[in-house]
């Protein structure tokens, strides 16, 4: 997997971190962005994560880039908060568990290849570095909120996956 470091794709300083209390956290949870592109090349993909930095940071008034990680259509993972920091990427859940974007709009498509192997690859290396439980829960954004995230050719798919 390659994977792109906050100084690589060009990261902003955050406006302040919180650490995670309890890790190895409980819970992965499943986003996309809806984006029109899922960002077939890393530089499309650092752009992309660029502009969601902004968004997150400049309109929704948050402290960082809201996701622990983002995954390109090539299957580059791009750092987001890590594996450390309390994200802002599903609500009341944030400091117990980690959040995977897929960059991408999966209402009517599912993501390429590349980013469902790159996603469970990295909820793997969650669990091996001991930042995610070994039987961690597994869900998509819409299971714990009103939204359409993670889109439902994603969210049917990520339901036949382990610890779902």
């Amino acid at each position: 997997m390659s994977y792109v470091t906050r100084s690589e794709w060009g990261a902003r300083a955050p406006k302040k971190t919180t650490n995670l209390k309890n890790q190895p956290v409980k819970y992965a949870f499943i986003h996309h962005s809806e984006s029109p592109s899922e960002c077939l090349t890393k530089e499309a993909g650092k752009t992309a994560v660029k502009n969601f930095q902004n968004y997150h940071m400049d309109t929704k008034g948050w402290d960082d880039i809201g996701y622990s990680f983002i995954i390109g259509g090539d299957g580059s993972v791009f750092e987001g908060r890590g594996w450390d920091r309390v994200g802002s990427h599903t609500k009341n859940y944030n400091s117990v568990g980690l959040g995977f974007c897929l960059i991408g709009n999966f209402m009517n498509k599912e993501p390429t290849q590349k980013q469902l192997t790159a996603v469970k690859d990295l909820i793997s290396k969650g669990v091996t570095l001991n930042k995610l439980k070994s039987d961690y829960t597994l869900r998509g954004h819409k299971d714990v909120g009103t939204t359409d995230c993670p889109g439902d050719k994603l969210y049917d798919l990520i339901k036949t996956w382990d610890n779902y």
